[in-house]
Order: C-alpha cells, then structure tokens, then sequence
C-alpha cells in the first residue's frame, strides 16, 4: 500500500525540544488523517538538528465512495430549524420524508464519491505545521508563521510521488495553486511542496531527488546525515568508547547528556581533547558540571584495579559536527581553550569559597529570601532546629547535636560563588567546605544529602543524620506552603510540592520510621505561624488537608509495587493513619486476607450487609447500629452470629489496636461461617414482624462495624459506595 513521506527542514531546533516535536508531529498528522477518515498500518517520526521526518506505511491510495444517512428535524418542526438542517447538507443531498415511530422526519441521503488520498495532503501538512507549538517559536522575514527556526523546504512525497501544494506563511494559511516549486526566497510568503532534499550542510549541501523513505534514509546516509536518532546514539557510544578505550580509559556517558549531544549533530564525529592536570584538585561534580553544563563533553575516567571504582583523568570526549581536515586538531585545540577558561573560573570559585568557613555565611542567609510570604531563608534554617528537636524522640540511633549542626549548616552554601555558577551543586559543594572546616563527616553528609530524595530514581539517605535533615527541611518546606495557600494545581506545580511529599514518603517508608506526621504537621504550623493569628483548629485542618497529599503521593509511589489504592484508602480512611509504616503492614495484611477465599466471602458479604442497611435506613429514616435484643433471637444461626460478633469480631479489634494486623485479619476470618449461615437460612425483611426485622437488621449492622473496625470495607472497589 502507499507511503507517505514528509520532511520539515529548518534551520538548527533545539536539542531539548527534539523529541517532543516529533511526537506531536506524529500526534497532530494522526489526528487529521483521522478526522478525514484515513487508515493506515503504521506513522514513525525521526529527528535531526535539522529535519523533522514522519512516514506512514499503509494508507489507502483512493477513499472509496460512500453513502451517508442523516436523520434531520420532524417534518412539523419550525421553519428555522428546518432551513438550518437544509443549509448544513452538501450539494447533490437527495432528501426524503421517513415515518418513524416518533413521528415523521426529513432524512438526507449524502454521496461521497470515489476520491485520491492525494487531495488531502497538502490540508492534512498544513494543518499540522500550523498547529505545532514550540515552548519557543520565532517569527522570521515576511511570515506570519511562528516556528522554533526558520523552515525552508517542506518534502512531501505519496506513492512515489511528489505532492503538490503549497503553505502560505500566514495567519489564515491557504492552499491556493496547487504547484511544486524550490524553497522560498526571502521575502516571499509561501513555501510549495518539494520532491528533494539536502544533506549535511558542510560536508553534503546539494539537493537531491526523494522518492521514498528507505532510499530517503540510505541517501542521506551517504550525504552524511543519520536521520534516525537511535542509530546517531549507537554512533556516539561506539565512537566515544573506542577513542578513550585506546588510551585505556573509559566514558560513563549519562543518559540525559547522551540525549542531548545526540540531539546537536547529524553525522556526529567523536574528538578527545585535554585539560590541565592541576584542575584535579577540584571536586569531581565541579569537573563534571563544567564539562556537561556548559560544553557538553563527557567526562573520562580511569579504571581501578578492581573495575569498581574510577578516577577522572585530564581529558574530555565531545561531538563535533563535521569532519576535520586536519584530524580535529584546531577543534580540539579550540574546546581546551574554551574549557580551561571555565575550569579556571571553576578553581577561582573553590579557592575563594574556602576563605570563609560555612558558620560564617549562616547569617547571610537572613538577607536571601525564601518566599515572599514565608519568609528568609535564615529563618527556615532557624525553623529545622526546631524540627529536629521534636523529631529526635523517633530517631533512637540519632546523633541530635550533629543533626542540629547539620541544620545550620545545611543552607549555608547558597551563597557561595560556586553554588552561584552551579546552583545544581547546592548541598554537595556544602559537604565538601564543611569538612575542610573541620566538620564531622556525618554533618557534611547530611549537608550534602538533605535535599534528596529528589525524585523516584533518586537514592535516599539512610544516616540517621541525613534522614533527620532531609525530612525537617522537607516537612517545613511543605508546611510553609501549605500554611499561605500555595498550592499545587491539577497541571501546574511551581514549587514541586508533589516531589516534596514524594521524598517524605520514601524517607519514612525505606528507613521504616514509626513517627506521627499529623504531631510533625502541626509542630512545623505553630513554628510557622509565629508572628501570624492562626487558630488551633486551623492548623489542625491543615495538617489533616496535608495529609490527604501525602497519602495521595503515597499512592502513587506504590502503584509500580502493585499495591491497590483502594486498599490504601480502607485503611487510611477508616483510622486516618498518619503512622505510614503501620498504615502499608495493615494495607499488606488487607491485601493478604482479601487474596484468601475467607476474605473475599466476608467482602461479599459486608457489601450484601452494608447495601441492605442503606436501602433499609434510608427508607425507615433511622440507624441500626444499636446492639441486637437476644430475647429477639428465633433462628440458631442469629445467636451463631452474634456470638462471633462478640468473640471473633472483638478479639479482630484488639489484635488491630495492638498493631497486630495479620492476627486481626484472622480473627475476622473466623466471622465468615456465622456470617453464610446467617444469610443462608435467615430472612432480614420480615415485613410482618417489625420488631425480629428490626433486630436482624442490628445484625447485619454488627457485621459492618467488625469489618470497618478493621478497615473501611467500603472502600474497597466495587464496595458499599
């Protein structure tokens, strides 16, 4: 079946915004063959520094005609809706009066004759040029069109051959002549489809002929331009590891440097360069965020003799987007150049940074601002002293005058000139001034560690110290926004709250602490709300309101573990845990107990109870959750029942109120016999008896609370909602 082949070429995109303008190009082209009826087996997307390449495999050649029934207004309906349906129909609409069973109504038959997919195109390209967005565009000449670089030719080739038509740069584009042509001059105020194409700009600039997709990628091959992104990744990492494997180095390439140097060549040519030995005084995150931020070159390492661990050595890997002549030595030289200047900044930084001692910069902090409604950031470093106090009871193992020299220290960096030129290096540069101030190590590595965990991949600390800081700072960080209303919405997260709460989670859960985040909440309120009228139940609310967010990032952190978060919200809900070590051991042993054939019985038969009672107190207007009357007992299987209740169902209670959460679960499994024998042999609704229906109805009632005293059964996905 036919392909369609469609290239954008522009002038330089981007590297970071690449691959998203290849999805939305694939997303947007879907959408308007969709919206014309077209079908196809198959739509990829490449792209280059250059191009934005889409192929589709299997569209039809022509559309086949078809005939089309709408239904309009009754024959009897007002004029104005009549004409209306009338006016919306194509020319050639046979209309016809049909009688139905609703009446009689004026249908309209459409013809849609047989038609080139061809046609479509140029609307199909039009549309989708003009709806991709950038998260920066520029308009450039005489155009109208708002595009992340100037576009000059736009390819367009269905089975084999050239499309013809032409996008008007402007706002309300048009086809008009259908014709091909070259790229436009400057100044003039269309582009027409092209047949061909360009190599690399330096080393292949002539146009050449395109008639499909696999002689397009082979041709540009030879042109020097990998079209397909994966196959210019495969060409990095293999080019980059045998030019530092030949001096018997190695390079860790990091996967977002990775994505983004395949992003900045189209026929990427791999050069080693070399820096001064002196500059290995400095840290090697320094080295390293030099080299990637500003230059983006890998960094290469010396094997240790174990192969475990590796040593930065004074060279550097980069790309280069053309092939040297003289074997990339004026490049080569060209990058040290450029790269000792930032190593020399990098080492004025380090030297001057260590003239002041971390202590002496701790009142600087007062005159950075945090946030204009919470305040200096001296005073959220006053603020973790505070936390770090009222914490240290649920630390057994905590050094408290460490934490709360960590504290302190914590924030001190951010004004140094390091952390000023390399704010991703807050916290790490820390650690390293604290100790060559003499600091403990534990105190300089919950400096450098109280920011994580900063995201799911991200390791979390496991030092008492650190785990302390990183949870007072994470906990007054949420506190404090949540305390003036800044809050996340559904799309937009200014602050990263989200993370934030994220990260207390995994500090709690991974280290199995057992501390009371509603008592953290409110302590980090009262310290917040010094200075401000807050009331003990508005602090309260917030807490709770802070809660409800955490279990929500709770959830998602466990949905990859396959936990449910129906199950999370049985237990959450029904004691509103703040303890999450014991809420995820009572959610584990839910999930357990629910995996068993007692467990799901008894869940069908709490949902059989609970929808009764609702239907029946809704009705009478009344709550049955008083205890049954014996006297009242007529079957054998009533007293069964509720001598479970009594036995079973409280032992169930006890065991879930000393934390013994699988224990309790076993105790309510026992309920499960009583419970079918109960609803096997006795009618509930005996409507001329009010009184036994009553007290049955008290029975089934008992069953609801012993389930809910264990958890929320309700619940439960497909419960009593």
């Amino acid at each position: 079946m036919p392909e369609l082949l469609l290239e954008l070429l522009s002038e330089e995109i981007p590297a970071r915004m690449q691959a998203r303008a290849a999805d939305d190009l694939k997303r947007l082209v879907t959408k308007e063959l969709e919206a014309d009826g077209l079908k196809f087996e198959s739509i990829k997307t490449f792209v280059t520094p250059r191009r934005l390449t889409l192929v589709i495999e299997g569209l039809p050649k022509k559309i086949a005609a078809k005939s089309e029934e709408k239904r309009g207004p009754r024959t009897d309906a007002p004029e104005q809706a009549i004409k209306g349906f009338m006016g919306s129909l194509p020319k050639g609409a046979k209309i016809k009066r049909r009688e139905t069973e609703k009446g009689e109504f004026f249908f309209a038959v459409v013809e849609q004759k047989e038609q080139d997919t061809a046609q479509f195109m140029p609307f199909i390209v039009g549309a989708s040029i003009f709806n991709l967005t950038w998260p920066k565009s520029m308009k450039w000449g005489s155009s109208d069109l708002t595009w992340v670089r100037p576009l000059s030719r736009i390819l367009v080739i269905f089975d084999g051959k050239l499309v013809k038509g032409t996008v008007q740069l402007g706002t309300n584009y048009k086809i008009p002549g259908l014709k091909a042509g070259n790229p436009p001059e400057p100044g003039e105020k269309e582009i027409n489809f092209s047949s061909e194409t360009v190599g690399h700009r330096f080393l292949a600039p002539d146009s050449f002929k395109v008639t499909d997709f696999a002689y397009y990628k082979n041709k540009l091959k030879k042109a020097f331009v990998l079209v397909d992104p994966k196959d210019r990744r495969k060409k990095i990492i293999q080019a980059g590891s045998k030019l530092a494997s030949a001096e018997g180095f190695q390079i860790p390439m990091e996967p977002a440097l990775l994505d983004e140097v395949v992003g900045l060549a189209e026929w990427p040519i791999l050069l080693m360069g070399s820096f001064d030995p002196e500059f290995l005084d400095l840290p090697e995150e320094v080295l390293e965020t030099s080299m990637r931020k500003h230059q983006k070159y890998f960094a290469v390492r010396k094997p240790s003799a174990d192969g475990k661990v590796s040593e930065i050595v004074p060279r550097f890997v980069f790309v280069a987007n053309t092939k040297p002549s003289d074997g990339g030595k004026t490049i080569v030289a060209g990058n040290e150049r450029v790269l000792r200047a930032r190593l020399s900044d990098a080492k004025f930084f380090w030297d001057q940074d260590r003239k002041r001692t971390l202590e002496s910069r701790v009142d600087d902090l007062e005159k950075r601002m945090y946030h204009e409604k919470i305040g200096t950031m001296g005073q959220k470093v006053h603020r973790l002293n505070g936390r770090i106090i009222f914490m240290a009871p649920y630390f057994p193992d905590l050094d408290k005058e460490a934490a709360k020299r960590a504290a302190r220290l914590c924030k001190a960096d951010l004004s140094t000139g390091m952390v000023a030129e390399f704010p991703e290096l807050q916290g790490i540069m820390g650690c390293y001034y604290a100790l060559a101030d003499g600091e403990k190590p534990d105190v300089a590595t919950a400096i450098a560690e109280h920011y994580s965990p900063q995201g799911p991949g991200d390791d979390c600390p496991s030092a008492p110290v650190s785990i302390a800081v990183a949870l007072a700072d994470k906990i007054d960080t949420l506190t404090g926004f949540w305390r003036v209303g800044e809050l996340p919405t559904g799309s937009k997260d200014p602050y990263a709250l989200r993370r934030t709460a994220l990260g207390i989670v995994r500090l709690i859960i991974e280290n199995k602490l057992r501390m009371p985040l509603l008592e953290l909440f409110n302590d980090s309120m009262l310290a917040l709300s010094r200075g401000m009228a807050t009331t003990d139940k508005e602090r309260e609310e917030v807490s709770k309101d802070l809660l409800s967010f955490i279990a929500d990032r709770l959830k998602v952190h466990l949905r990859k573990k396959g936990v449910k978060h129906d199950h999370i919200d049985a237990v959450f809900l029904s004691e509103y845990h703040d303890d999450l070590v014991l809420l995820l051991d009572q959610v584990e042993a839910l999930s357990d107990f629910l995996s068993t054939e007692n467990g799901m019985n008894l869940l069908t038969a709490y949902r059989r109870a609970a929808n009764i009672l609702k239907i029946e107190e809704k009705k009478d207007g009344i709550s049955y959750s008083e205890k049954p009357n014996p006297d009242f007992f007529v079957q054998d299987e009533e007293q069964a029942l509720q001598n479970a209740l009594n036995k079973d169902g409280s032992l169930a209670l006890n065991f879930i109120e000393h934390s013994k959460f699988r224990e309790g679960m076993a105790e309510l499994a026992k309920l499960r016999a009583p419970v079918d024998a109960f609803f096997d042999h006795v009618t509930v609704n005996v409507e001329d008896e009010p009184a036994l229906r009553e007290n049955r109805l008290k029975l089934l009632s008992g069953i609801r609370s012993a389930m809910n005293a264990v958890a929320d059964f309700s619940k439960i996905e497909g419960g009593d909602k």
